[in-house]
């Protein structure tokens, strides 16, 4: 059947779509068909790439803040009895 199609028939099937939904209807799903497209190729090229691993941290090296510290004092004077 829908190889009987001729250039005439298309035509008109698309007049009557135009006429049925209006130019703003049918441009604003040409706009949301074509986002998610591209959107749907992003995904894909980010799937295609090689994920970094994260950041090993070597904690043995890193300076301790003020508050890390301030807990350690007060956690090693309630062990020795020193009220602080």
């Amino acid at each position: 059947m829908l190889g009987n199609l001729s250039i005439v028939h298309v035509l008109l099937l698309l007049i009557i779509v135009v006429m049925v939904f209006g130019t703003s209807r049918l441009k604003n799903v040409g706009r949301d068909l074509g986002s998610a497209i591209n959107g749907f190729k992003q995904a894909m090229r980010e799937g295609e790439q090689p994920s970094a691993p994260p950041p090993q941290e070597n904690l043995a090296h890193q300076k301790p803040d003020a508050s890390t510290t301030a807990s350690i004092v007060k956690d090693t004077s309630r062990e020795s009895g020193h009220t602080g």
